[in-house]
């Protein structure tokens, strides 16, 4: 097991694809073979960005995407013939990149996460950690970013406090347990495939 702390004054800031508004990277990683970190190169991508008016989300041929409302409360997201409800904030939507959304803001700016993955080289999955609890971990790569004042976990035997904003890493090799003690966090998880 190898866990980094990612804290929030190291973060990124990148545009979004479609030029509409930008991104907080907070952790990514893109092809070994690539030339250039880009969008063509990406694999995965955990960031969070603000929504401050409705508008179109950017076209991403081949990522498959999951959101959560983290602060403010009812986006929608409207696709044709389709609808994915985060007017709760710590909902997971599951999206694919090719589809045409256009976000409606019923109450105002929201902040979310996204965590995308290029379709066929990971599996994701999208949770709040917002009661104490266990959480079996399985190989692969596990943000816990910490969305509301400190957050306490522990991995195995061993006791982490995360600052308010930042992230830990935590890269594994075998199963593992998350016990969450405290706090409010969101973990993002990517197990790499083929």
């Amino acid at each position: 097991m190898k866990t980094t702390l990612l804290k929030s004054e190291d973060y990124t800031r990148s545009p979004w694809k479609n030029g509409g508004g930008i991104f907080t990277d907070i952790a990514d990683a893109h092809r070994t073979d690539a030339a250039v970190k880009d969008w063509e190169s990406l694999l995965w991508r955990f960031a969070s960005t603000p929504i401050v008016a409705p508008g179109p989300f950017s076209h991403m041929p081949g990522i498959d995407r999951l959101q959560m409302v983290i602060g403010g409360r009812g986006l929608v997201l409207k696709a044709p013939g389709e609808e994915f409800d985060e007017r709760e904030p710590f909902t997971t939507v599951r999206f694919t990149g090719e589809m045409e959304i256009v976000t409606e803001l019923q109450a105002g700016p929201v902040e979310v996460v996204n965590l995308m993955a290029r379709r066929g080289a990971a599996e994701i999955k999208l949770v709040a950690l917002k009661e104490p609890g266990d959480q079996p971990l399985v190989t692969g790569t596990h943000l816990v970013y910490a969305v509301s004042g400190d957050c306490s976990i522990r991995l195995n035997s061993e006791e982490f406090v995360i600052p308010r904003g930042s992230t830990l890493k935590v890269e594994l090799s075998g199963m593992s347990r998350l016990t969450f003690v405290s706090g409010l966090a969101v973990l993002g998880s990517i197990r790499l495939v083929g």
